[in-house]
């Protein structure tokens, strides 16, 4: 599908204002197996790079966070860490459910809700007693959802946006969840008959 295109722009959908894009010389994991540089990088940000009304789609804001950058960006974890994600929906250009789906892994919901997340109240509502379990969480419209998982999957795994047309313009990222200290805990080598492209 061609990109879509409006006032000379392409429309980009990002996570943190990073717009994701594929490698295309190697695969990330054959990367991240064989200790090659320059297929992404471990930038990936932390934070969104501007704190704002997020749900308001009447709010004048930065539009800097319009104009995107693609990148191969990715965020590197210890093996065995406790990752923890505030998925908030945004009104920049339109307001909808995202189906956020995780490859290698099932996480916790531990909350979900309407507007913007509330650092200092909504922590105050997650809950640890029984969470739901997913791979896929729909991040509400107009909303957010925090989810909790443990990085217990040695590999390159992929989070990404289930809407087809989101994939492509960028509403993805990477985990790189690094080898334990035991075999068990390695990336195993590639079988002898993967298929090369």
């Amino acid at each position: 599908m061609p990109p879509v295109e409006a006032f000379g722009q392409r429309f980009a959908a990002s996570m943190n204002n990073a717009s994701f894009q594929f490698p295309t010389k190697l695969s990330m994991l054959q990367a991240f197996f064989n200790n090659v540089d320059g297929i992404y990088t471990t930038d990936f940000p932390d934070q969104p790079p501007l704190i704002f009304d997020y749900t308001n789609a009447n709010n004048s804001l930065n539009q800097s966070l319009l104009i995107t950058t693609k990148s191969t960006k990715v965020k590197k974890v210890k093996f065995n860490a406790t990752v923890e994600m505030v998925m908030q929906n945004t009104a920049l250009i339109g307001v909808e459910n995202h189906p956020i789906h995780l490859h290698g892994f099932n996480f916790y919901v531990l909350a979900q809700g309407f507007g913007n997340f509330d650092p200092v109240n909504d922590p105050k509502k997650f809950n640890f007693d029984n969470p739901q379990k997913r791979n896929t969480i729909a991040v509400p419209i107009g909303g957010w959802a925090v989810i909790r998982f443990r990085a217990n999957n040695p590999g390159v795994w992929l989070m990404h946006c289930h809407f087809d047309v989101h994939l492509p313009w960028g509403l993805a990222t990477a985990f790189v969840v690094e080898n334990g200290g035991t075999p068990s805990s390695t990336l195993p080598p590639p079988p002898l008959d993967l298929p090369h492209c």
